[in-house]
Order: C-alpha cells, then sequence, then structure tokens
C-alpha cells in the first residue's frame, strides 16, 4: 500500500481553469479541406482497447474520447468527456461528472453506463487488451472479467465513480489512455468481434471508409462535442507506401505529411534545402536511448566502472551517426517529459578522469566485457562508436548484434552485462515520470524477464518513488521535485548510460496550418488531426 501525503490530503474539485486546461486554437485557422497522409504499413486495428502502435495511436485519439485527455500539442492534462472530477481525502475515490449531449457516432448520447461498460471491457481478459495493466489500481481489478469491475460505479446517468484499491497519482493520465477511451455496447455487439475495424466512438472524426491494404477515410463528426473542431472534413490514409515515394509525392504536392516521417537516406538533402526544411517541424519525444550496465555483474558491480563508462561515451558523436536527429541526454527521463531536472549536466565526457576511476577500482588495465545490441541499422554502427569510446579507456566490449528478441531475452534473463537499448529503448506510455521508472529501473522490473536490464535496485529510491505516486494529482510541484530527487539518485549510483534523447522530424506540405505543436505532439504520433487545417 502506498503512503498517502498528509500534505495532499484533501478535496480536489477540478472544473475548467481555462488559462491550465483550455486551448486557444490558431485566429487563422479555417474550417474545410481533406489532407492525405501516408503509411509504409497497413493500419492493424482501431479498437480503442486493443490499438497499441505509433502508427493508429493518434487515428484512435481522433475517433474516441476519454474521461480525460490533454491540452493539444502538450502533455497538460484536461477533462476530456469529463466536465469536471472530485478526488476524496484518501485520493481513493475520483467521482467524475460527464458532459451532456455528447454523442456517439450512431447518434446515441453516450452516458455513465458506456463509461462503466468500456471500462469493464478493456480489463476481461476475454478482450485480451495489451493496456489492461495500466487499470490495476481500480478496485476489483484482479477479479475483472465479464461481470466488469466492482471499483466502477454509475451514480447517475452523467456521474460515474470510480474507487481505487490505493492512491494512485496516475489515475489521471492511465484515464487519458486510448486504452481508457469510451466506446456503446450496441456497436461492439453488432460488430461481432470485429469492433476494430468497425469503431464507433465519440471522437472529433468517424470512419467513412476502410480499403485494406490501400487507404481509411475519416470525416468530419460534425455533432463533436467540442465547439469548433475539427477544421478538416476530411483525412485520407494512404497506406502501402513507401517512405521514400511518399516523400517524392509531397514534394509534388500530393502528400499532406509523410507518416512514417523523413526517410533516413533522404534526411540530410532534405534539411540542406532551405525549401523543404522550412516544412519541416522538429518536436522532442517521451524516449530516451541509453546504455545499461548489470550491477550484478563483475566488474559493473563497481561504482566507480559504472561512472567510468559514463564518463568514456563521446554522445555528441554518436547523434551524428543518426544525423543529429537527436539531443545528448544526460538522464533518464527526456526533456519533454514532467519531473527532469532542467541544468542538470549529468557525466561529462571525460577520457582521462574515466581512465582514473578504472584505476580507483582496481583495473587500471581495463577488462573485456559483451555489449549486445539489435542487428538493425543504425543500432550496430552506434554499438561500433561506443565499443571505440571504451577501448580508449582500456575496455574491449565485444559486440553481440543480434535479433531484437535475442536481445530482449538476455536483457530479462540478466545475461546481458551491456545493452544498446536502440530500437527497444522505452517510449513512455503517459507523460508522467513514474512510467520511466517502476518498469525499467525499479525493483520491480529488475526480476527475471523483466525491462529493468541493469538489473539495478534501490530499495530507498523505490520508497522514494512510491511516495511521490502516492500524491493524487500529477503535476504537483512538489511531486514531480520528489521525482527529480529519483532520478538524480539513480544517476548517483549510474546504473544507465543516458546517451540521446531522439527528437521527431515531421514534414508537412505548404498548405497545412496549424501551430506546429501540433505536428510534433507528444501524445498523438504524427499529428494532432482534431487542431490542423488547410490554410
Amino acid at each position: 500500500m502506498k503512503k498517502w501525503l498528509a500534505s495532499t490530503a484533501l478535496v480536489l474539485s477540478l472544473a475548467l481553469p481555462a488559462a491550465a486546461q483550455e486551448y486557444t486554437p490558431d485566429p487563422n485557422a479555417k474550417a474545410g479541406g481533406t489532407i492525405t497522409i501516408t503509411y509504409k504499413d497497413d493500419v492493424a486495428t482501431l479498437d480503442p482497447a486493443i490499438g497499441y502502435d505509433w502508427q493508429n495511436w493518434s487515428m484512435i485519439k481522433s475517433l474516441f474520447d476519454g474521461l480525460m485527455d490533454y491540452v493539444p500539442g502538450t502533455t497538460t492534462l484536461r477533462p476530456g468527456l469529463a466536465e469536471s472530477y472530485e478526488i476524496s481525502e484518501d485520493g481513493l475515490t475520483y467521482t467524475f461528472k460527464l458532459r451532456a449531449g455528447v454523442k456517439f457516432h450512431n447518434g446515441r448520447e453516450m452516458t455513465a453506463e458506456d463509461v462503466k461498460y468500456s471500462l469493464g471491457r478493456v480489463t476481461d481478459p476475454a478482450t485480451q487488451s495489451p493496456g489492461a495493466g495500466f487499470f490495476g489500481s481500480i478496485a476489483g481489478f484482479d477479479k475483472a472479467g465479464p461481470d466488469g469491475l466492482s471499483g466502477v460505479e454509475v451514480v447517475d446517468p452523467l456521474t460515474v465513480k470510480i474507487t481505487l484499491s490505493r492512491p494512485d497519482a496516475t489515475f489521471l493520465h492511465v484515464m487519458a489512455l486510448n486504452f481508457a477511451s469510451v466506446v456503446p455496447k450496441e456497436a461492439v455487439d453488432a460488430a461481432a468481434g470485429d469492433f476494430g475495424k468497425m469503431p464507433v466512438g465519440t471522437g472529433a472524426f468517424k470512419l467513412a471508409e476502410w480499403t485494406l491494404g490501400q487507404r481509411l477515410v475519416f470525416e468530419k463528426n460534425a455533432d463533436y462535442w467540442r465547439a469548433g473542431v475539427p477544421y478538416l472534413d476530411g483525412v485520407v490514409f494512404e497506406v502501402g507506401q513507401e517512405p521514400v515515394v511518399a516523400l517524392l509525392r509531397l514534394q509534388n504536392g500530393e502528400v499532406d505529411v509523410p507518416g512514417d516521417g523523413i526517410p533516413p537516406a533522404k534526411f540530410q538533402e532534405v534539411m540542406a534545402d532551405p525549401a523543404q526544411a522550412a516544412r519541416v517541424v522538429v518536436g522532442g519525444q517521451l524516449h530516451t536511448g541509453y546504455i545499461t550496465l548489470n550491477v550484478t555483474t563483475p566488474p559493473f558491480d563497481k561504482l566507480e566502472v559504472r561512472k567510468a563508462v559514463n564518463m568514456a561515451i563521446n554522445k555528441d558523436r554518436i547523434v551524428q551517426i543518426i544525423n543529429g536527429r537527436a539531443v545528448p541526454a544526460t538522464q533518464p527521463l527526456p526533456p519533454s517529459m514532467p519531473g527532469y531536472t532542467e541544468g542538470y549536466a549529468g557525466y561529462a565526457f571525460d577520457v582521462e578522469g574515466a581512465k582514473k576511476l578504472l584505476a580507483d577500482a582496481g583495473l587500471a588495465d581495463g577488462f573485456e566485457t559483451d555489449l549486445y545490441v539489435m542487428n538493425t541499422d543504425p543500432n550496430p554502427r552506434i554499438a561500433q562508436a561506443i565499443q571505440q569510446d571504451l577501448a580508449a579507456i582500456g575496455v574491449k566490449a565485444n559486440i553481440q548484434s543480434l535479433a531484437q528478441a535475442n536481445v530482449i531475452e538476455a536483457g530479462g534473463a540478466g545475461t546481458a552485462p551491456m545493452i544498446w537499448s536502440g530500437g527497444m529503448g522505452w517510449i513512455a506510455d503517459f507523460p508522467d515520470p513514474s512510467n520511466f521508472y517502476g518498469p525499467i529501473l525499479g525493483c520491480a522490473g529488475a526480476v527475471e524477464g523483466g525491462w529493468n536490464w541493469s538489473k539495478f535496485c534501490d530499495a530507498a529510491l523505490d520508497a522514494k518513488a512510491t511516495e511521490a505516486d502516492s500524491v493524487s494529482d500529477p503535476a504537483d510541484p512538489a511531486r514531480l521535485a520528489k521525482w527529480s530527487e529519483v532520478y538524480q539518485g539513480v544517476m548517483e549510483q549510474a546504473p544507465w548510460v543516458p546517451v540521446f534523447n531522439e527528437e521527431r522530424y515531421t514534414m508537412k506540405s505548404e498548405r497545412m496550418g496549424g501551430e506546429d505543436a501540433l505536428y510534433v505532439d507528444p501524445v498523438s504520433i504524427p499529428v494532432n488531426y482534431d487542431y490542423v487545417f488547410v490554410k
């Protein structure tokens, strides 16, 4: 049970404080027009309980809504289908007041019964939702099934009460995940197991056409409950488009956004052309590329060795390998994540300092180890750069270039002394610092098969993390300060070498309008379709 902090034990009643939770659209925004987005691969599903890949994430966000949402282009929470909510003094009960008159795409008005059904559906083992575990703090989760969750109660048609088994600061973020989208039972039943191809939600767009292997067409929801949006009449997603061809079509004015991004082979060419570079929007991701150091495997069980490795890595040179599409990292959290410690320098690149630390650890002549890496470009090239940096301080790192599954298996089993995380690194499910700790740095993840490949476990830091998550308000400055302390504590013990934070590069056609943040929205990848427009 997490400890509830007395200093925050108060009832929170939140309506819509405009400055924090509303969004001021572009005054030049115009309604109308259809845009074209391309993807190499077809879409697997549009069922919000099932979809869990970057390609369909923002599509689902435009078809469905949850109780909570984010201010467009930011990680700031705001109410969605909930007009307001209250949190009890003990942090265990959330009472959501729903907006009146919200309609599903089939014309029926949404009620609290739909919320209860949807949360019960996503947690029912029969649904096989990859996101079910996010709802583990709701009372009755351990007995979830066809009868729903005992912790979700319909108070009246526009009020739903959710009781937790423990205080959980991330709960409002969970209510903003696609998995928490509200769906109508009759549409799920009518789809007879194919709701992912026949989605019905309350979102800004609705599915008008899906020709498998060719295209999907979204059309504007004229009855959308948010006034004034979406601006677009529709969005056409063309699939089966190779990224290089998509870029050429954008240059010819046939495509508005290549969904797979700028092809690596064309990146320098695009950025060197002022006309094309002017159409590129750059933004951060909730992602960090890192090297894990297995603290249970000698000599990485010595702090001096782990610090020496941190100081040996030339992060600027590694960033160059990926055409500068990242910034050097100083800590586990990416800069766009709440709780990131501004001004924290981490370990400076210092070859002589690293050599001295190895000597202090009794390893003046260096040592030999294995560096595991996924065998798809550019990861082997990054591993070679790491190998060269380590050689400069006397460490011989033998590269084990393997298929992704084999690297993950070795990491989970604890048999890999070092792993470059590229292609497998953690991307946050929601913009909260806790999501970067428990699975990959906390004691709970340092188990057989877990994602904490450094096998780092610090009970004191775990306790501080638990304390931070016992504050009900995820944006509480005191909570974020505590998370900052947790990650600085991690860095002091150096189980990782944070290498870089990748940046997103979205290219758009000249006719696309809307602020840049909408094209690198941290929770809608690649584009927040609800708020962009055609000039």
